[in-house]
């Protein structure tokens, strides 16, 4: 996005989970919008307005850190790079052209709502896969073959292989179906007042639409409590906006815009960790006593984390053997898993070390 690694990224990590909770949070000042006193007294305002400063000032340090790293390019007689998004933004910021001019405070916010809607989203998703597989220990053994039969040892996953992994994106569906990351997806307004099966909707009506629900019908959907991604196999159902049965990223002109983006990121993050590891649950924990009570959110995850023991399976090396990770904690934020790909792609040795309520990973040669 950027073209390179955040230098700021802790920081950003620990702004970006304060605004998370602030977003669906109670705030007794919407029940009192004319109180100024009551306003001051929750400091929910005060909070938000402090989160903002704080992302505005990240997003500024990450397109400075971006334009530094070109200009050094550049000085270096450097062969030029593709552009990334950063490029594009800033390229039509100097060219203008537009209806209205693209300033700074928009290319940031652009860049810091990428950032939050491809983070908390993709690593619930991936969460709640991995919970899913441990319960379903034949599903994961089905996936594990299909990933290892095709890609034969190789050292890493690539998006050129996940073509051929036609299990893996059946997998990835159902646990859209069950565990859509955002359940009542973004609000909708009535344009017109219209009658709905003998309701009557006044035009500008705010419109929650439970998507969580839709997925977990009984009338669209057979077992629709039991994860079978065999379901979608010989089915058309797909989740592009279509299928109004099946709608984790929404539909119509309001469909989520970074749906293929996230997809990708879903499908490599979980063909790695499904390609190099076996799996398991904590001692004296049966696959079918896994706690998968769900948290209260924008993004619903799960109240408890998914704590496993990775086995190192791909590559087989001897001086990989004897990995210092014992316990791997699913939580929080997809660059986390990210970090963690590092050390599959080069054989580095992992310390965990705690990061407020997400876990980052200290990558050593």
């Amino acid at each position: 996005m950027i073209g390179d690694r955040f230098s700021r990224r802790d920081e950003f990590l620990v702004s970006l989970e304060e605004g998370l909770k602030l977003l669906p949070g109670f705030n007794l000042g919407d029940l009192f919008p004319s109180s100024p006193f009551v306003s001051f007294l929750s400091g929910t305002a005060r909070r938000a307005h402090a989160n903002h400063r704080k992302n505005s000032e990240l997003m500024g340090c990450a397109i400075k850190q971006h334009e530094e790293r070109r200009a050094a390019a550049v000085a270096n007689g450097a062969v030029q790079e593709e552009e990334d998004l950063v490029d594009v933004l800033l390229r039509i910021q100097k060219e203008g052209g537009l209806d209205m001019p693209l300033t700074m405070g928009m290319i940031k916010a652009v860049i810091l709502d990428l950032f939050i809607a491809g983070s908390e989203t993709s690593a619930t998703t991936l969460e709640w896969a991995m919970s899913e597989l441990m319960r379903y220990p034949d599903v994961m053994k089905k996936a594990q073959a299909e990933l290892r039969d095709n890609l034969n040892c190789k050292t890493k996953v690539t998006e050129d292989d996940l073509v051929q992994m036609k299990y893996l994106k059946l997998i990835i569906k159902e646990t859209l179906r069950l565990h859509p990351a955002a359940p009542l997806l973004l609000p909708r307004e009535a344009r017109e007042s219209c009658k709905i099966l003998g309701y009557d909707v006044p035009k500008g009506t705010t419109v929650l639409v439970n998507a969580w629900a839709i997925g977990r019908d009984p009338k669209y959907w057979n077992d629709a409590e039991e994860f079978k991604p065999e379901r979608f196999e010989c089915s058309k159902i797909d989740f592009k906006g279509m299928d109004f049965e099946y709608i984790p990223f929404g539909a119509g002109r309001r469909i989520c815009p970074g749906m293929v983006f996230a997809q990708s990121n879903i499908e490599l993050a979980l063909a790695a960790l499904l390609y190099h590891f076996d799996w398991k649950l904590e001692e004296e924990l049966k696959p079918s006593e896994l706690d998968m009570t769900e948290d209260i959110g924008l993004t619903v995850g799960k109240k408890n984390d998914l704590l496993l023991h990775p086995m190192l399976r791909v590559p087989h090396r001897s001086d990989m053997a004897h990995s210092n990770i014992k316990l791997l904690k699913f939580s929080g934020m997809l660059y986390n898993t990210w970090v963690f790909f590092a050390w599959l792609a080069h054989g580095f040795s992992v310390r965990p070390i705690r990061l407020t309520r997400c876990w980052a990973f200290d990558v050593t040669t």
